[in-house]
């Protein structure tokens, strides 16, 4: 009942002083003393953390100006969102380590190469911890903390802060998602009242469709780790594996009414592949965030809710890497200052939550740093042994009619340090044929075997049947591919052929010249690319809607796109020249043919063809649908396709006309939101010939 009473007084407090305007670094921080030449985030800000939501363009600038003033931190950018906008860490460490940054990073490297590890004296290296916040833009309280950490870090004059530094290496990053956080600083900026209104309903608190949680495609980043398909995920991914973190933590908040969470979570939901100890010693460094949220009041939980299964999130991507991942999810004010059932939720509070326990995992780094250490060491160690007694020797795969996808697989197998092979035998494994000019084989006995593992294994049983999130994720599977697992008896070393490098595998396209037509394959993951572009020339083409073939049955798929000579603006070297520009760009080849008489199947000039047009799409947004769908729709379109989209809210829907579009994606969701006079302007224009794609509930609809 005391502990209840305390943390109701720590919120009434930290709302009134919210309320008042008049949050003070000692809120955050305590008395510690500070060196007068590096800015407080106060000082530079013009506010006190808390008092508004930071942009991110103030988080970059805060961030450089500190690496000017302190030669603790150094400033390091490694990626740039969609938006343009960096993103970085601070590196962190005494100035001493600083000086000899590059060796020590070097030797840190060594610790995961189970040959070398062995000579390294782990009591004289520094640990490295990675601290990440707010990869869901609209869980800001992470962010918002790190400019406090950051300034305590670089700043404070005590002996601790002195000495966690001279024993280990932080990489501060203060934001996963910048597009994310900026947008939704915006929004809560911009309804923020003066005096401060905690309803739950006002408008500070429910933010427009799409929302602030995802990147500038509407993708969830915390799914991403895995699949590395956007360029904030394949900026940290490398960061990751420059420095192979020894802990790694990814800053979250939750539910208003909840309080405060950090791992392990469910037992029996973590991962097989985890080793034990890393959930021992989680559930270690998880006494020094109670010790130090019980000496704030907060209310906190373990060991519920949420897993450490899924290996493309932050917190568990670690965990298969030999480190150790940690979650935290701060109750979230979502805005200023909002009603709970828990008291008034101020969004310092949440902040001084975040920032205690980013402190308190580097406390506890710090002192178990020995132990932390010999684990990752064990890690690979350990990992080494089990690939040797694996029953499997090797994972192949191919895929013969779309080199461009089987070279995307292969570039995301190398962004995890999984080396990747050709094959010099042609194998035919339960009735599949590899043949040795398209497969590939990814050994199991190599550094990233648990990761290996963790892609390519299908996993049927689990200990435990519920899970937060995802749950299965193979990832040949997902791109399509042929694959099969090689026995060990069956795999031998000289199967192998080269390294591979993605870049390489893709041979330059050749598009031979010729006076009556071409045929372009729609397997190929970018014909559609292709295609836009030759609708975009104005050239005509025609859709070949069945099988045929000139030396054998079936040679050209339906769905084949035929693109003959004479009956365009332009003549056959003008035709050719733009089809070998295309050509280049998408990475894909023309094939050159000389009569349309088919042997096999329609000829070329039969009336089951159809004249495609340039398609002109509309995507269909706004309350109800999901914004995850639209989002994955738009950025196929756009980044892969290279297809103009428009996107319009269902509400909007009966205020714009329909006339120019001859296409429409209708993603999953509700669409209760759409008006009788849009739904029959939809329905008439359906009827007029217009196409609609419609995607799960969508369709019911």
């Amino acid at each position: 009942m005391k502990r209840f009473l305390f943390f109701t007084i720590c919120l009434v407090y930290s709302s009134l002083i919210a309320q008042g305007q008049d949050i003070s670094l000692e809120y955050y921080l305590g008395q510690d003393k500070y060196l007068p030449n590096i800015s407080s985030p106060e000082s530079f800000l013009g506010y006190q953390p808390g008092e508004w939501h930071i942009s991110h363009d103030q988080l970059t600038q805060y961030f450089k100006t500190i690496a000017e003033q302190s030669d603790r931190v150094k400033y390091i950018e490694y990626a740039r969102s969609y938006e343009n906008r960096p993103l970085f860490y601070l590196l962190i460490s005494s100035p001493t380590n600083h000086k000899n940054i590059n060796n020590i990073q070097s030797d840190h490297y060594k610790l995961t190469q189970a040959d070398q590890s062995d000579k390294l004296d782990t009591d004289k290296m520094p640990v490295v911890v990675y601290q990440g916040f707010s990869v869901h833009g609209n869980e800001s309280s992470g962010a918002n903390a790190t400019p406090l950490l950051a300034y305590h870090l670089s700043a404070s004059k005590s002996k601790e802060v002195q000495n966690l530094l001279s024993n280990t290496v932080i990489l501060l990053d203060p934001c996963f998602n910048p597009d994310g956080l900026n947008r939704f600083a915006s929004w809560v900026n911009v309804h923020k009242s003066k005096t401060l209104n905690p309803d739950p309903s006002s408008r500070e608190f429910q933010e427009a469709w799409p929302g602030g949680r995802t990147n500038h495609y509407w993708f969830d980043l915390n799914r991403d780790w895995l699949p590395v398909q956007h360029p904030e995920s394949k900026g940290r991914i490398q960061t990751f594996h420059e420095w192979k973190p020894n802990v790694l933590t990814d800053h979250h908040e939750m539910g208003s009414n909840a309080t405060f969470f950090f791992q392990p979570g469910v037992p029996q939901r973590t991962n097989p592949l985890t080793p034990p100890m890393n959930q021992t010693l989680t559930e270690q460094i998880g006494n020094y965030h109670a010790a130090a949220l019980d000496a704030i009041g907060s209310l906190y939980y373990s060991k519920e809710s949420f897993d450490d299964y899924y290996y493309g999130k932050g917190s568990t991507y670690p965990d298969v890497n030999g480190s150790i991942g940690i979650l935290f999810e701060q109750a979230s004010s979502r805005g200023h200052l909002q009603e709970t059932v828990n008291g008034l939720m101020s969004f310092a509070y949440t902040i001084k939550n975040q920032l205690t326990t980013a402190l308190s995992t580097l406390e506890a780094a710090h002192e178990m740093r020995g132990d932390i250490l010999n684990y990752q060491r064990q890690f690979y160690v350990d990992a080494q042994k089990e690939s040797q007694k694996d029953e499997h020797g090797a994972y192949i795969f191919s895929l013969d009619e779309d080199p461009q996808r089987l070279a995307n697989f292969i570039e995301l197998l190398q962004q995890h340090e999984v080396k990747v092979y050709t094959s010099k035998k042609d194998h035919t494994i339960d009735g599949i044929s590899f043949p040795s000019y398209s497969s590939y084989l990814v050994p199991t006995q190599q550094k990233q075997y648990k990761l290996i593992k963790a892609m390519f294994e299908t996993r049927r049983t689990f200990k435990d049947s519920l899970f937060y999130d995802v749950s299965t994720w193979t990832l040949p599977i997902a791109f399509g591919l042929d694959y099969k697992t090689m026995k060990r008896q069956d795999f031998k070393g000289d199967f192998l052929g080269k390294l591979v490098n993605a870049s390489q595998i893709l041979d330059e396209p050749q598009t031979e010249f010729s006076a009556y037509g071409y045929l372009l394959d729609w397997h190929h993951r970018l014909a559609p690319k292709a295609l836009n572009k030759l609708l975009e020339k104005g050239i005509r083409v025609r859709l070949c809607n069945q099988a045929f073939g000139f030396e054998k049955e079936n040679e050209f798929a339906a769905g084949s796109i035929f693109i003959p000579v004479q009956t365009q603006d332009m003549n056959a070297d003008e035709l050719h020249e733009i089809l070998e520009d295309i050509s280049k760009d998408c990475q894909i080849s023309f094939k050159d043919v000389e009569t349309g008489l088919t042997p096999y199947g329609p000829d070329l000039g039969s009336r089951s063809a159809e004249a495609l047009e340039k398609p002109e799409i509309l995507i269909l947004g706004g309350r109800g649908v999901s914004s995850y769908d639209a989002g994955e729709i738009w950025y196929l379109l756009d980044q892969v396709y290279e297809i103009p989209s428009s996107i319009i809210e269902i509400e909007d829907l009966d205020k714009i006309s329909l006339d120019r579009y001859n296409t429409i994606f209708m993603p999953n969701g509700s669409y209760g939101n759409l008006s009788s006079s849009g739904s029959k302007a939809l329905d008439s224009w359906n009827k007029q010939g217009g196409t609609i794609v419609a995607f799960n509930s969508a369709v019911r609809y």
